[in-house]
């Protein structure tokens, strides 16, 4: 595994929002534990804790991506009002030490969902 460093920093910090994930007018994830990660120039990834997470509206599949500083990563397809989006959102289940803190939390794409929503409470 690769270290971040100067050359591809990785900071992961708590975000103190309420972060909502929204698909086909359902809730599919809620929380106020949301963890930020920041990786090099990509935009920043809200990581929601499982517990947030209404798991029953997600399915795991077969689909697996390894990156060389987090691991490898589990993907899930999305279920809410009717709407189905594959490969929705993502989980490192045995994330390297270095980002180990986003264990047991899911990130989202954006693109697939109908709004990742950030509210100051």
């Amino acid at each position: 595994m690769k270290e971040p460093g100067p050359d591809h920093p990785i900071t992961i910090t708590k975000n103190p929002h309420r972060i909502r994930v929204m698909l086909g007018g359902f809730i599919v994830a809620e929380t106020t534990q949301a963890l930020t990660l920041q990786e090099a120039t990509l935009p920043p990834v809200q990581y929601i804790p499982r517990q947030d997470v209404h798991m029953d509206l997600l399915d795991p599949t077969e689909h697996r991506t390894h990156c060389p500083y987090k691991g490898d990563a589990s993907y899930f397809t999305v279920n809410g009002g009717g709407l189905v989006r594959e490969n929705a959102a993502w989980s490192y289940e045995e994330p390297s030490p270095s980002v180990a803190a986003i264990k047991g939390h899911l990130a989202f794409y954006p693109e697939k969902m109908d709004a990742i929503e950030e509210f100051e409470d």
